[in-house]
């Protein structure tokens, strides 16, 4: 089963994220308007459709892990730190087309999510394991950011991988797992992966 991407604009929730809420969103510059975000959800929708189905079908195959949900509803709001679970993320008008990139990770770790039963030893693994010494967020990433590495390259293109790896310059932790993917490989870590996923 691939399930369908809803987009969706909900004022209130909205609102949260502009109060501050879910983190500071003043460092970013003027929130943007209702109408903003609309258009913005509108034109990213078009351009989702197109690709939905060959991403989120690569997403299960590279991962080994099935859909669980038919329909994933994302949140668009004017300015937060995405959001997995609720799936939320934001306007990118820098590089508009970065969405697919920062909507395909949030929706590795909703695979995840919906399968969390079948990967506890995945996380004992990563948590636990190998690299205990890494922070938490550190080594969720290391799978997710493997994962997305096979995506960029099967799907996309070097230069989408390098402008994701370059912005997560800023984040310590993120930074430290795409090391740890270009050190080990991202087809050794999916392998890891995968080998401990439960039936």
């Amino acid at each position: 089963m691939i399930p369908k991407i809803i987009f969706r604009y909900s004022w209130i929730y909205n609102q949260r994220c502009k109060d501050g809420t879910f983190g500071n969103t003043k460092e970013f510059g003027k929130y943007p308007t209702d109408k903003q975000i609309i258009i913005f959800k509108n034109k990213i929708e078009t351009i989702w459709r197109k690709k939905e189905k060959v991403i989120l079908k690569k997403i299960s195959n590279i991962s080994g892990l099935k859909w669980r949900e038919k329909y994933i509803q994302c949140y668009i709001v004017g300015r937060v730190a995405p959001l997995s679970d609720p799936l939320t993320i934001c306007i990118y008008t820098k590089h508009p087309d970065y969405f697919i990139d920062v909507l395909t990770h949030e929706l590795i770790h909703q695979i995840f999510v919906q399968n969390h039963k079948n990967l506890k030893n995945v996380w004992k693994y990563f948590f636990y394991g190998k690299y205990k010494k890494e922070s938490h967020t550190t080594c969720v990433h290391i799978p997710l950011h493997a994962i997305h590495t096979a995506i960029y390259k099967e799907l996309f293109n070097e230069i989408c991988l390098n402008r994701d790896i370059r912005i997560c310059q800023d984040f310590k932790d993120y930074k430290k797992s795409w090391q740890i993917v270009k050190k080990e490989g991202y087809q050794n870590i999916i392998k890891e992966f995968r080998n401990r996923i439960i039936s």
